[in-house]
């Protein structure tokens, strides 16, 4: 049996990761700039979250939601605490796509409705409803199209209330990234947030936060939402939750009510899980990780600057991203096999760095050195000194 070929795939295998760097088969070092999708938010293999999950695994891995499962309270307890929401409920499941799915049903049950509202450049996953939220039609099956998606341009006001002016009482929920990652990190603006929860109180509309790619401390704040002084009423979360293992979830507002089975998930919350997620949130506290994302971005963030040929440098905390120019669309791929740093990707010719939380100013200088180094080499091919 072959895989099922999906994945634009780098010839490099990692074998062996510590912290911000990872090693291949061959013994070559890597600085992890991208942190596998924004996922390794604490650094790779800590100690901490290698002993938790492990002493778990020796006590019970696995079993299902029919039971009590204290870990799963202690997890919402921690979070609560540390994301400034104790109020909220958590529900817990299993990846982004599916706490979207969940998020956008459970609008739909509180209100009735149907109609949801999303924005250009949007990713908000590849289940049937999260897809059919996410504007790229490439990944859009024929059978997850709905008439009951509306895309709104990204942090235009005007569009959002003219909107909701005509049709406020259809729309269930409105979903949006505070900072869109796959759309090549892009923020939405403090008005455009607000002006989302004016139209949702004043309709009876669920704000949905997407937090899956900028949550979880990345911004400089638990939630990128949170630096607009506005409260969702659904935060979704994933990513870097569980530094790895598959781990996600919602915390929803207390002004939403559960019943029983109008959700549900087999592996969800599950022991191994809730330890990840726990350790996860420890070493985020001790540490001090949100504060670290936010002083170290602001160092890159000022380095960059002095590149001139970065263009429209942009993002929040340890989430930034910017243009290069043709000339330089190489660049990625010359960090990478060059300099041997990951950085990700979005198109045309964006490049996104979403390392660990945990990253140090010393690795933050590897990489702009290196960067240098490349646009220079790029430049001279480019011009070359004649004699």
């Amino acid at each position: 049996m072959k895989l099922f070929d999906v994945y634009p795939v780098n010839d490099i295998t990692i074998v062996k990761a510590r912290g911000s760097y990872v090693w291949d088969d061959l013994g070559q070092q890597y600085l992890d700039m991208y942190g596998g999708h924004a996922v390794i938010s604490i650094g790779h293999t800590h100690p901490h979250y290698v002993e938790r999950i492990n002493k778990q695994l020796g006590l019970i891995g696995f079993y299902s939601n029919s039971i009590r499962i204290p870990l799963q309270e202690e997890l919402a307890d921690k979070l609560g605490k540390l994301s400034g929401y104790p109020d909220y409920q958590l529900f817990l499941c299993n990846s982004g796509a599916e706490a979207n799915e969940n998020a956008l049903k459970l609008a739909s049950f509180h209100n009735g409705r149907k109609k949801l509202v999303a924005f250009r450049g949007s990713f908000h996953g590849r289940t049937s409803l999260a897809v059919a939220a996410t504007d790229n039609p490439k990944i859009v099956a024929p059978v997850n199209e709905t008439d009951n998606v509306i895309f709104l341009p990204f942090n235009d006001e005007e569009a959002l209330l003219e909107y909701f002016r005509k049709n406020g009482s259809e729309i269930s929920s409105v979903i949006i990234e505070g900072i869109q990652g796959v759309g090549g990190i892009h923020a939405a603006s403090d008005g455009f947030l607000k002006t989302i929860r004016k139209c949702c109180d004043e309709h009876g509309s669920v704000f949905i936060a997407d937090s899956i790619q900028c949550g979880y401390g990345r911004s400089g704040r638990f939630f990128s939402h949170d630096h607009s002084g506005v409260k969702a009423d659904i935060y979704t979360m994933a990513k870097g939750m569980g530094n790895g293992f598959p781990v996600a979830g919602i915390i929803i507002s207390p002004s939403i009510k559960a019943t029983h089975s109008m959700l549900g998930t087999t592996f969800g919350g599950n022991h191994l899980a809730c330890a990840a997620a726990l350790a996860v949130l420890e070493v985020i506290e001790k540490e001090e990780l949100i504060a670290n994302a936010q002083v170290v971005g602001e160092y890159l963030m000022t380095e960059l600057k002095k590149i001139p040929q970065l263009l429209n440098l942009r993002g929040r905390g340890l989430m930034i991203g910017f243009d290069v120019p043709d000339s330089l669309k190489d660049l990625r791929k010359n960090l990478l096999f060059n300099q041997h740093i990951f950085t990700g990707e979005a198109k045309p010719n964006v490049i996104r760095l979403l390392p660990s939380l945990a990253l140090r100013k010393k690795d933050a200088d590897q990489f702009l050195e290196a960067m240098f180094e490349e646009i220079q080499q790029c430049m001279e091919q480019k011009d070359p000194v004649t004699v």
